[in-house]
């Protein structure tokens, strides 16, 4: 059975619009635009709500335009519409929500309303070789850094998560502070190549337990954003040179080591022999690297989301359409509107007859 729909992603700061297909078992793109407004945004060291919202008004008919001409396919003959309706920029969801909404209404075709982070999940079926549940998820981005547990009929279960920061906040945090531009993930990746990862000793967070110990998978970067900070602040009142290489490398390396660290000791001890790696900070080539050579050791298998679809874009969004539909989930409610916050273990909700708001 061939299943194809049309979807859109506007959840923060990419205009995205992809036609994506299922055929003969396997997931194919047949188109997929992004515009990105990373530059306008660097500007200000971080995206502006409003700005995001009114740039993606502006470019949602060109690139809905373009994605039907590139997939070859008409709007009347996608099985379903879907878009990005939680978590997000509000009105930078709307714009996405409405536009999908409204091409339902006017095609008669089903509407798929989808959790961005299950998008972020679904991205490893694009890849060359895709799990299959149960397995673990690292969700590592610019938002989100999560550990969860994916089951048969797409339940989900969250073993850790960041209790501060997301990794990609706190890249983009440090980059700040070394003077890199925004988005800072990239900028530290690049400038980390040539410094010693060893050089600077910097803490690897920890979050207390109420009752004591620890939580074993849980993350917290603030402390270690301050550990930096507090080291260039040092080095600027001797009047040193910053030795930007070195600093995000050891920055780079300190989050690399949590982040597998954790997420091996979580597939461990729930029996889970498959760990995924999905969202931007996922296509950082040292947590790669160093997941890949301690998994091995561990007979843990990493699957990876190609590295194109590690950040925000639509072709996750529609595969995560796709495999709802192949669930036969029931179509959204037209009603559905969106969200800035909604638990990843409740997605379900967004296909029920009474939308969750």
């Amino acid at each position: 059975m061939t299943q194809t729909v049309l979807a859109l992603e506007t959840s923060c700061d990419e205009t995205a619009v992809a036609v994506v297909q299922f055929h003969e078992g396997k997931f194919q793109i047949l188109a997929n635009c992004i515009a990105s407004q990373a530059d306008e945004h660097a500007q200000w060291g971080g995206v502006v709500p409003e700005i995001a919202s009114r740039r993606h008004l502006e470019k949602m008919p060109f690139l809905l335009e373009k994605a039907i001409d590139q997939s070859g396919i008409s709007i009347s003959k996608v099985n379903a519409i879907a878009a990005t309706v939680t978590p997000g920029l509000t009105g930078a969801l709307l714009v996405g929500s409405i536009t999908a909404r409204t091409l339902a209404c006017l095609h008669k075709r089903p509407f798929l309303g989808i959790h961005h982070l299950e998008g972020h999940l679904s991205s490893v079926f694009l890849s060359d070789s895709a799990p299959s549940p149960p397995y673990l998820v690292l969700l590592v981005s610019g938002g989100h850094t999560e550990l969860i547990k994916v089951d048969t009929d797409l339940t989900y279960t969250r073993l850790g998560r960041s209790h501060d920061d997301a990794a990609g906040e706190a890249f983009d945090k440090v980059a700040r502070l070394l003077g890199l531009s925004y988005p800072g993930g990239p900028e530290i990746e690049k400038i980390a190549e040539k410094g010693d990862p060893k050089s600077f000793s910097f803490p690897k967070g920890r979050v207390s337990r109420p009752e004591g110990g620890f939580y074993p998978y849980d993350f917290s970067f603030s402390g270690l954003k301050t550990a930096v900070m507090r080291q260039v602040e040092r080095l600027n009142s001797s009047e040193l040179e910053l030795p930007l290489a070195n600093l995000a490398a050891s920055f780079e390396n300190v989050v690399a080591e949590v982040l597998v660290e954790r997420s091996l000791k979580c597939a461990t001890e729930n029996q889970l022999n498959s760990l995924v790696l999905v969202g931007g900070v996922a296509a950082n080539h040292r947590l790669r690297e160093m997941m890949f050579q301690k998994a091995s050791e561990k007979l843990i298998k990493i699957h990876l989301a190609p590295k194109s679809f590690c950040t925000d874009n639509a072709a996750m969004i529609g595969t995560a359409g796709l495999l709802r539909l192949l669930s036969e989930s029931r179509a959204s409610s037209l009603e559905l509107g969106v969200s800035a916050r909604h638990p990843l273990d409740k997605s379900n909700l967004l296909y029920q007859i009474n939308p969750p708001f």
